[in-house]
């Protein structure tokens, strides 16, 4: 689910990560970061039992994916195995509440218990309540939503009996029957209300669970904490990808046609000079070029335009390298480096040619993304391009400060349609496993400075001095250990100072185990628990430094995150954070 995190200032999971943390545990025991020399709090810590423990809380949370299939397809047989016969629950709350208006366009209520279609007075607090009259609640509340889009069920916090055993080295993690435990579980549907308005309710409970004969986990006890509902009054947005001409299937990841390690992007622009914004998109084998028809839709003009079999790559930047008035397309590549020109002020027709090797660009990098600004003041585009590494092949050297990247590249525009490559002369060919990057003044001195985002290394921040840049992130507070995959300025209080939003990863699987291993710290005292804690948005003071504001203006979990940043989507004059997310999914939510 990508994340969409409205301003409000004017009312004033994933294994590999779980793996992650195990292996430290048995290696490190928590006591410093491997070669980091960062110390984090000590624990003494069974390694056995830990193993047992998380076996379970996996066992629990794939088995409860399961439980989230159910909800969507309204399997209420399904459902009903994973209760028994009788439990310890209230009623589940099935009607909403009197509307309240959050922002303008959002409305939020609450829930309670409803007296109808239940065959008996509704239970109000926990107590004994059979199946049926649990799962009639249940029911009664899914008939609010006329659609359910998605639902989900996700373990927060577990804690098993100490007699509780999983089936250790099972092909998938598998609690013997009989094993008891309390868990914290966070729930949502999303979807449309009766009344065809989008909503999404939330909540969150405590049960007692117990590995049940049936292969399942049932709850024994269920305390609702917390139930809401946002209700949004309007539609702002639409997926129109097919009936816009825009829609196609990739082949999927790890076919022969798509088993390379990175990921594409799509950028826009007025190709054309029509007026119209066009659309350029890069594949795992191929380039798309889609051209607006002034009518709400685009036609595929790849071929056409020159653009379908040439060199493709990661992510497309559309900037005017030769100043000629119209859009060409650097792209980054894993390999060389790749510049289209687009020739249609010469020729008249929109066409692009490859002039990767001619001007210079055509050099070796991992290229992930990449950013155009004015670097020395001379009027012209220059690219920086980050650079990673082959994650698979190569291992970072640190979870949090890998310098075992490729160096990124900066190509200085020399005006006469050429570039040349002054990374290191420039000191910013930084090797940290780099993402994504961004320009802007950040001291107003009229010098663009450059954020960067690194997966496996702190971000860096760096400062134009006018023929050099200097990394100052420590001084100036935006250091951020995170797994940085992204990164956006813009100006969230309306201040007139630009802000930065960087994205990184949330782990729900992490944070489980960090909480039961380390129940007193937070993310800024423990790096663990800031490798899974998610995005940050950095408030400039106006004295050139920024202050962390992550938790004070509500906190971004926005789960295996990628860039996204600042855009202002109800037209409201505050800018609002969206961040897309997800990674590559198997043929089972398990498998995720």
């Amino acid at each position: 689910m990508n994340v969409l995190i409205f301003n409000r200032l004017k009312k004033r999971e994933t294994a590999s990560f779980v793996c992650a943390i195990l292996l430290l545990t048995a290696s490190f025991q928590f006591k410093n970061y491997a070669q980091d020399k960062i110390a984090v709090p000590q624990q003494n810590v069974d390694r056995t039992r830990l193993e047992i423990i998380e076996e379970l809380s996996e066992s629990l949370a794939n088995d409860l994916l399961e439980l989230s299939v159910a909800t969507k397809d309204r399997n209420l047989e399904l459902t009903a195995e994973y209760f028994p016969k009788t439990l310890t629950s209230a009623a589940f709350p099935a009607s909403p509440l009197p509307p309240k208006n959050q922002i303008k366009w959002v409305d939020m209520h609450g829930w309670e218990h409803s007296n109808q279609n239940t065959a008996a007075k509704p239970v109000k607090s926990p107590a004994m309540i059979i199946k049926s009259d649990f799962l009639n609640s249940w029911s009664k509340f899914l008939e609010h939503f006329s659609e359910i889009e998605d639902a989900r069920f996700k373990v927060k916090e577990a804690n098993f009996d100490e007699k509780a055993q999983a089936v250790l080295g099972a092909e998938q993690p598998t609690a013997v029957t009989g094993a008891t435990g309390r868990a914290r579980i966070a729930f949502y549907v999303i979807g449309r209300d009766v009344n065809g308005k989008r909503e999404w309710a939330r909540g969150v409970f405590m049960a007692t669970v117990r590995a049940a004969a049936n292969k399942h986990w049932q709850f024994d006890s269920l305390e609702l904490i917390s139930m809401d509902s946002m209700v949004a009054n309007t539609d702002l947005f639409s997926e129109v990808a097919v009936p816009a001409g825009v829609g196609t299937t990739l082949p999927s990841f790890g076919t022969p046609e798509n088993s390379g390690f990175v990921w594409h992007g799509a950028a826009a622009a007025d190709f054309n000079n029509d007026g119209w914004i066009d659309l350029f998109a890069t594949g795992a084998n191929r380039n798309f070029l889609y051209l607006n028809d002034k009518k709400g839709g685009f036609r595929d003009a790849s071929e056409e335009a020159g653009v379908k079999i040439t060199a493709s790559g990661t992510a497309p930047l559309v900037f005017d390298y030769d100043n000629d008035g119209d859009s060409d397309v650097f792209i980054s590549s894993v390999g060389q480096q790749i510049l289209l020109e687009n020739t249609l002020k010469q020729t008249g027709k929109l066409e692009f040619n490859d002039v990767s090797l001619e001007s210079g660009v055509a050099k070796d990098a991992i290229g992930f993304s990449a950013v155009a600004g004015d670097v020395n003041g001379d009027g012209r585009l220059d690219v920086y391009v980050t650079s990673y590494n082959r994650y698979g092949q190569i291992t970072p050297d640190s979870w949090f400060r890998a310098t075992n990247g490729t160096p990124n590249l900066l190509f200085i525009n020399q005006g006469n349609g050429t570039f040349i490559e002054e990374a290191e002369k420039w000191g910013v060919n930084d090797k940290r496993w780099s993402y994504a990057a961004e320009f802007a003044d950040i001291n107003a001195d009229g010098k663009i400075d450059l954020y960067l985002a690194n997966d496996f290394g702190e971000k860096a921040l760096y400062i134009n001095k006018g023929n050099r840049f200097v990394d100052e992130a420590a001084e100036r507070g935006v250091l951020d250990p995170g797994n940085g995959m992204g990164v956006s300025f813009g100006d969230y209080n309306n201040d007139g100072r630009l802000d930065i939003h960087a994205s990184n990863m949330s782990s729900t699987a992490g944070n489980r185990i960090l909480t039961r291993l380390f129940p007193n710290s937070s993310a800024k005292d423990n790096v663990l628990k800031k490798l899974a804690s998610g995005n940050n948005l950095f408030e400039n003071q106006g004295d050139g430094k920024f202050k962390d504001v992550t938790a004070e203006v509500g906190g971004f979990s926005g789960g295996w995150a990628w860039g996204g940043g600042f855009i202002d989507f109800d037209n409201d004059g505050w800018e609002d954070i969206y961040t897309p997310n997800g990674f590559i999914s198997g043929k089972s939510m398990k498998d995720t």
